[in-house]
């Protein structure tokens, strides 16, 4: 598969046999929005790169809260898809698609293979997970440090940035699903925007009205 040439960065570090090996074995797997990928232990089929659309990772607490870990869009590469192959690391993460997508899937067996064969493979490895545990930290201080009103001000603007609109289609519950709080809490901090003229609030839809008020929350 000639594609993968282009979406795995350390393709020209690898022999001829491994890109042979990895041109036999990955293949593509197309969902649906809504459709989870992956769910912690309960999978582990490889290794996720992004050809189309949009994925999500996010963990749930023991009380059902959501909270998004980070979201994954073209060319980029979910690790933790392929956690099983992580020595002595384990990540109960979900992975869900966002939007309708297609992936490129390098199997669990073959990813490691080339890990243990290639140290070009083994040190982007520790790359992604370095990464990645960068992004988390960055969550655990905007969820510890940060009020409630920076911490939505700033998925709005974020939202705003990957929907290249100032006009969200996403519910109450949607948002309180990534920033891990409650509906009720998203609903009324919504509502005081709303008072200060950072956003105007229809059915299923949020329209920025004041990006530079909203930057400065």
């Amino acid at each position: 598969m000639s594609e993968i040439s282009n979406l795995f960065p350390v393709w020209y570090h690898l022999t001829e046999e491994q890109k042979q090996l990895l041109n036999d074995k990955v293949y593509i797997k197309d969902v649906k929005k809504g459709t989870v990928l992956h769910r912690g232990d309960e999978d582990c089929d490889g290794l996720y790169i992004v050809r189309t659309g949009q994925l999500r990772a996010y963990i749930i607490s023991d009380q059902g809260k959501e909270l998004t870990l980070y979201r994954l869009f073209e060319m980029d590469i979910c690790l933790f898809s392929a956690s099983c192959i992580l020595s002595n690391i384990q990540f109960e993460i979900i992975v869900e698609a966002e939007k309708d997508t297609s992936i490129l899937i390098i199997p669990v067996r073959v990813y490691q293979k080339l890990m243990e064969t290639n140290n070009a493979v083994a040190n982007y490895t520790n790359h992604l997970m370095a990464s990645r545990f960068t992004d988390v930290m960055w969550l655990i201080d905007q969820v510890l440090f940060k009020s409630m009103a920076t911490r939505l001000a700033s998925f709005l603007l974020y939202e705003s940035n990957i929907e290249e609109s100032d006009e969200l289609n996403i519910t109450h519950e949607k948002i309180a699903n990534h920033i891990g709080t409650a509906r009720e809490v998203v609903t009324r901090m919504l509502k005081y925007f709303q008072q200060e003229d950072l956003i105007k609030m229809s059915r299923g839809s949020i329209i920025i009205t004041d990006r530079k008020k909203l930057e400065n929350v």
